[in-house]
């Protein structure tokens, strides 16, 4: 079974502005899904309508087999939701704002204590839970948004954003829990502009652009499209003569900083062989840019070469 099919998905707000141009789009159950785009591709939109808060103009739309339009209830059931926006109720206390989501789904509060403690157990929250929201950290907030999504067990759990302005300590801990999540049986979608996110969490990826899916492949299928990769090397001594060599171009970016850009297919043993040769003599390599990304940016600057990085196309928010 699909836990979200979408067929010919259209949404024009009332200025005029289609949001959405005609997208399909399937994810299976239990899969780890990234779905990405640059600001304003469509991406808030779309989970809008699948979670009921946008209306859309037109298409189909199902839920783990419930159509939005003939079974809503059934389909919100199934899924849970982590926002982008922080809106939880500042002062209300931690174990009771995750207890009171759990009446929205029908749950008595004696079915939701023990759901809440597991989940806040989960995600080291459980000692908090008598705090007042406030004055929980920026990190806090966050996993506590987590554990008030899952408190009704759902079979899709749709993140958008989720780690926005965490340190990587927490980022990297919620990475765990989430893969432990998956690993479980729950089908996560996600949404993240930190890409190497999304390259080591999951393994299928949709980018749309324009309100429209341009690419949906495996996750590795995608990633051995990249026809170079472009690596960061340091070196013992001051490079004076930048070295030649078979497959790759490189140029000096400090004294002792060199970009090196290597075709997919060949050997990092030979370019590695050759800076020997030409006696530089190599303390560290990194990669200048994660896969993914290098990928995203080719794609989204190619269907729109005017787009500065950061601008946002379209409002997706109802007009």
């Amino acid at each position: 079974m699909q836990a979200l099919s979408i067929r010919n998905l259209v949404k024009v707000y009332g200025n005029g502005v289609q949001a959405l141009k005609s997208v399909d789009l399937d994810v299976a159950e239990g899969d780890f899904f990234a779905l990405l785009g640059p600001n304003g591709a469509g991406k808030t939109t779309m989970i809008g309508i699948i979670t009921s808060l946008v209306t859309k103009t037109s298409g189909t739309v199902r839920i783990l087999g419930h159509d939005i339009d003939t079974d809503l209830n059934a389909a919100k059931a199934c899924i849970g939701v982590v926002p982008q926006e922080i809106n939880l109720n500042s002062f209300d206390r931690v174990g009771n704002i995750v207890i009171n989501q759990a009446g929205f789904y029908g749950m008595s509060v004696r079915q939701a204590r023990p759901r809440a403690q597991q989940v806040l157990e989960q995600l080291d929250l459980w000692d908090r839970r008598h705090e007042i929201a406030r004055n929980l950290s920026g990190g806090m907030k966050r996993r506590l948004m987590i554990a008030r999504s899952l408190v009704h067990s759902p079979r899709l759990l749709i993140l958008d954003e989720p780690t926005a302005g965490v340190d990587i300590e927490i980022r990297r801990s919620m990475w765990q829990f989430l893969g432990a999540l998956n690993d479980a049986g729950t089908t996560i979608i996600l949404t993240t502009h930190y890409l190497e996110e999304a390259e080591c969490l999951c393994r299928h990826v949709a980018i749309i652009d324009n309100g429209e899916v341009i690419q949906h492949h495996p996750m590795d299928d995608f990633l051995r499209t990249l026809k170079q990769q472009n690596y960061i090397v340091s070196t013992v001594d001051p490079v004076n003569v930048v070295p030649v060599l078979d497959g790759c171009l490189i140029h000096r970016l400090k004294d002792r900083e060199l970009e090196i850009a290597v075709q997919r297919d060949h050997d990092l043993n030979d370019v590695f062989a050759g800076l020997g040769a030409a006696g530089i003599r190599i303390i560290s390599m990194r990669n200048k840019t994660n896969r993914l990304e290098e990928l995203f940016f080719n794609l989204t600057e190619r269907s729109d070469p005017g787009r500065t990085p950061d601008a946002t196309v379209r409002p997706e928010t109802e007009a």
